[in-house]
């Protein structure tokens, strides 16, 4: 019976699921609260005006502004996670494929931050793939550039006039979504239907601020954001808050057709927008290795130094724009668009220079302590793919299973070294030792990496990428459980081996190393199957089970007939001979079920 046979039902990702948006749409909400605070504040502070007459009534206002963002919030997610589904394979093919050459990176970070909807969640991205090293970090320096450029089709989509069709948009996503066939269809309506939500959330803002055209306070607030300094703090704060650039955008689009908000303090907001799109990963660098923080730090030099290039010619800067044409929503998109484009065409030629320069100003960090803490990527990553997610879960399994191939040749060491020997990685401990330490690691991997592939089943995942989280779940425990059977074994045998008079016969001790090799040897491509996803490795541990079990019974017959022939060695050997081929046969037959449930996973996810 296949591990998928096993499984039944996929209703606790479910739930989990229902929890995980409801937290999101929680955290939403808050960030949309603290944004409008800093906005309406000083608004109103500044709204009292004695001469004019009459008051706003901020009530509506602010309730239709409050409505307004998180509509058009929770369309940008409805949007991203249709493209997510949509290209969520090409996405992590593209990431996979990268990337010796600048140019194909940028093209790659510009699809994916397309697909995902955020620069920001992109360079989280790379901080997980770079800590779980399926990237090295100077391939990552293009597809940043990159990931700027995407975040601007958003914009330049935001700022084409179908807010008037945004109703008909939803009936028709909803209707797709719902009555579609097949999992493509339903993910093209749920493109629709956060296409149709988002320009419905821009309408109830652009309805709202009717009033506030005449209202001499928010107007005098606005327009003291044309100073530089100002218009990128604001810039920089509000998009730290919402984590995305399009949604500024969308907001100062608004503000613009309604007179409230000109060129020349919409071009600082959006080079702060710029900066603060870099705190997310930052966040998610400072709780990972070295190679991570170089990412978000990355990250943060080109935008900030973009910035830093632009700010003496806003005013050019400004002109440019305007030369370009269009209206005033066009207009703002096209800030954003210049800005990033401009950035990757100065920085990617000399992106192998920067890279230097951040691994120089981010060195590595020489190890103090004899045995490093137990550290995993994926105990901090955030999600922003389930697809990229499994890979980067791949990632650790397979050094699981490579912390497993060192644990069973030293295990075979210890069995014919005729003198206490150390461990090659931490020469202060003993083999023995070693074992034990990588013993608590695959305990540790086992459980961050199953936490993770439960908070992957949170997300909103396909029926498919469901079996291949349950299927890596079984594996890791597995893996795990091979680590136990070396562990409670291992020592009780070396310790009636001591107190045996005589050593295994010639024969036998060669018998022993032979299948021990063979062991070796299946770890080694359970290994290489995960870390290069070859299942022709898989297929080959699957094939070797067969082979190695006959080996291992014509070796058990050589030995009992040496038994009947009254070797010695043989004789006083015997229990520990049977019990070392018996262990060994184990990790055989345990490697072989893990390879059958690795090809079954990925035979049902390239369905």
């Amino acid at each position: 019976m296949t591990f998928f046979d096993r499984v039944s039902s996929v209703s606790l990702l479910s739930v989990f699921n229902k929890k995980n948006h409801a937290k999101r749409l929680f955290s939403g909400l808050a960030g949309v609260a603290v944004l409008f605070l800093l906005l309406a504040v000083p608004a109103l502070a500044l709204d009292w005006y004695p001469e004019s007459g009459s008051a706003i009534d901020w009530g509506p206002v602010l309730l239709g502004l409050f409505g307004g963002i998180a509509f058009f919030l929770y369309g940008m997610e409805l949007m991203s996670e249709g493209m997510k589904r949509v290209a969520g394979s090409r996405m992590r093919e593209g990431l996979a494929s990268l990337t010796r050459s600048p140019f194909r990176a940028l093209g790659v970070g510009a699809f994916v931050t397309m697909m995902v909807q955020s620069s920001s969640a992109t360079s989280v991205m790379l901080v997980g793939l770079v800590q779980s090293e399926l990237m090295r970090f100077p391939q990552t320096l293009g597809v940043i550039l990159g990931s700027g450029i995407g975040s601007t089709v958003t914009a330049q989509l935001i700022a084409f006039k179908v807010t008037d069709y945004a109703l008909i948009m939803v009936g028709l996503g909803f209707l797709l979504k719902l009555l579609g066939r097949g999992d493509r269809a339903r993910d093209f309506g749920r493109i629709l239907l956060g296409f149709g939500v988002l320009f419905y959330g821009m309408k109830l803002m652009s309805d709202a601020m009717v009033p506030l055209r005449s209202d001499p306070g928010t107007i005098a607030f606005l327009q003291s954001l044309s100073n530089p300094v100002l218009g990128i703090l604001a810039g920089i704060v509000v998009t730290a808050l919402i984590q995305s650039s399009g949604a500024i955008v969308g907001i100062l689009i608004v503000l613009g057709e309604q007179g409230l908000v000109g060129l020349d303090a919409a071009v600082p907001i959006i080079l702060g927008s710029n900066i603060g799109t870099c705190v997310t990963a930052i966040l998610a660098g400072l709780a990972g290795g070295r190679e991570a923080k170089r990412v978000a730090a990355a990250h943060a030099v080109f935008k900030i130094a973009g910035v830093l290039v632009c700010l003496p010619f806003l005013a050019g800067f400004g002109l440019l724009v305007e030369a370009a044409g269009g209206g005033m929503a066009r207009q703002v998109a096209n800030i954003h668009t210049f800005f990033n484009v401009g950035l990757a065409l100065i920085f990617l030629p000399f992106t192998a220079f920067f890279a230097r320069f951040i691994e120089w100003t981010v060195p590595e960090k020489k190890e103090k302590e004899l045995l490093p803490a137990f550290t995993s990527p994926l105990e901090n990553a955030k999600i922003v793919s389930p697809d990229v997610a499994v890979e980067m879960a791949r990632h650790e399994i397979a050094r699981m299973a490579g912390l497993l191939e060192v644990m069973v040749r030293d295990a075979g060491i210890l069995f014919v070294a005729k003198k206490p020997r150390q461990d090659s990685e931490y020469p202060r401990l003993s083999l023995l030792e070693g074992l034990a330490f990588r013993e608590r690691e695959l305990d540790y991997l086992d459980k961050v990496t199953g936490d993770f592939l439960f908070r992957i089943g949170r997300e909103a995942v396909t029926g498919t990428q469901t079996q291949t989280i349950y299927a890596m779940i079984s594996i890791t425990r597995d893996l795990e459980s091979i680590g136990d059977l070396m562990e409670r074994n291992v020592v009780p045998l070396l310790e009636k081996k001591q107190a045996l008079l005589k050593s295994f016969s010639d024969e036998g001790r060669e018998e022993l190393e032979i299948y021990h090799t063979k062991v070796l040897k299946q770890l080694r491509l359970l290994r290489e199957a995960f870390s290069e996803k070859d299942l022709d490795k898989a297929t080959k541990i699957m094939r070797g089970e067969r082979k190695y079990l006959d080996l291992e019974l014509q070796y058990r017959i050589r030995h009992l007939n040496r038994i009947m022939c009254q070797r010695v060695e043989s004789v006083e050997t015997h229990e520990l001979h049977m019990e070392l081929m018996n262990l060994m046969t184990q990790v055989i037959v345990y490697t072989s079920n893990i390879a059958k449930t690795y090809l079954s996973a990925v035979a049902e996810r390239d369905v």
